[in-house]
């Protein structure tokens, strides 16, 4: 469908849900990203029903080729609804539309948050130190808000619990999936070995976000507007949300700050520790930023096949793919950071 059919198409079905009399169209675009997704801001002036006046939107619909392990546009907006009812910051969501025939594919409405998610604007001058540090604590009481989720879950049900430790659980998912790339990475190999090694146990299972990191939390004036992209949600040890925040691969270049390279771990751990009641153990963030580096090489190289094959012809994705011997070597240094600390 052409951008215009989209966007009259979404009119349309606002002003059923609303009850309008009128919905004009008032702007309409994609948004950046959206490698797994397709995101689209839709403004809209709406006169009657509900919600009349301005109304800004964000709709989420799958991209052309998606991930195996990311969730339809149903599963999504469940798990962003308990979020929100859990008191996460969150856009609101608004509907799901499961009829393909609107728009040619599911989708789900949310309110469209301000503020901006560019990780290269965050870590490069766009907030004051003593945000940078509100920023982190925030970011710690965000992902202790939403790990007071615990299963079951009714709404939820679709998410399974591990059988395992999750550390293993993941491992084990990491290794299959590595499997199907069809040339060698020993690097990967040996990392998920050395994950294997040195899994602990928890009993500990609450539902995780799955890609909690600088890039997918928009940022105004200096606080978290909305944790955004819940399609890797699963329930797993919290641990896995912290080590994937503080992983070097989302730092931006900003190394030195370890929290997504906009703050620091002290802060981050006091937040979260005030908010949930745990104090953090370092070296298991340490242990699951590991993990987080490992999964994303292979995400890395799954992108990279989908350009590769034909399946998704994007330079996005060519782009991703590249990125592996940057994050193998950044992977090989923190084992052995984390060998020199046992």
């Amino acid at each position: 469908m052409k951008a215009t059919d989209i966007s009259q198409a979404l009119a349309l079905y606002v002003q059923r849900q609303t009850g309008a009399e009128q919905v004009s169209v008032t702007g309409f675009s994609r948004l950046s990203g959206g490698a797994i997704q397709s995101n689209y801001a839709l403004s809209l002036l709406c006169t009657g029903g509900i919600m009349p006046g301005p109304l800004e939107l964000v709709v989420r619909s799958d991209a052309p080729s998606k991930v195996d392990v990311s969730m339809t546009r149903e599963q999504e907006f469940q798990v962003l609804s308990v979020a929100y009812e859990a008191g996460v910051t969150v856009p609101r969501p608004l509907w799901l539309c499961p009829d393909e025939s609107v728009i040619g594919q599911a989708f789900c409405v949310m309110m469209r948050v301000p503020g901006t998610a560019s990780g290269r604007q965050l870590v490069r001058g766009a907030l004051t130190a003593e945000q940078s540090t509100q920023l982190v604590r925030q970011l710690g009481h965000e992902l202790a808000c939403l790990h007071r989720i615990k299963p079951p879950q009714e709404r939820l049900a679709f998410l399974s619990s591990p059988t395992q430790a999750p550390a293993l659980a993941r491992v084990h998912e990491y290794r299959s999936a590595l499997d199907l790339i069809p040339e060698p990475h020993p690097v990967l190999e040996w990392a998920l070995n050395w994950l294997q090694d040195h899994a602990a146990d928890s009993n500990d299972i609450t539902l995780c976000h799955g890609d909690f990191r600088t890039g997918n939390y928009m940022v105004h004036e200096g606080r978290v507007s909305g944790v955004l992209d819940w399609e890797f949600a699963s329930f797993s040890d919290p641990y896995e949300d912290l080590g994937w925040l503080c992983a070097r691969s989302w730092r931006f270049g900003v190394n030195d700050k370890t929290v997504g390279g906009v703050g620091h771990k002290v802060d981050l751990f006091q937040a979260y520790a005030q908010a949930s009641g745990r104090v953090l153990d370092a070296n298991k963030v340490l242990y699951w930023e590991i993990m987080g580096m490992t999964r994303w090489a292979i995400i890395a190289l799954q992108q990279a096949q989908r350009h590769l094959s034909g399946e998704q012809t994007s330079l996005e994705l060519a782009l991703t793919g590249r990125l592996l011997p940057e994050i193998e070597f950044d992977l090989l240094n923190q084992i052995h950071e984390m060998k020199g600390k046992a």
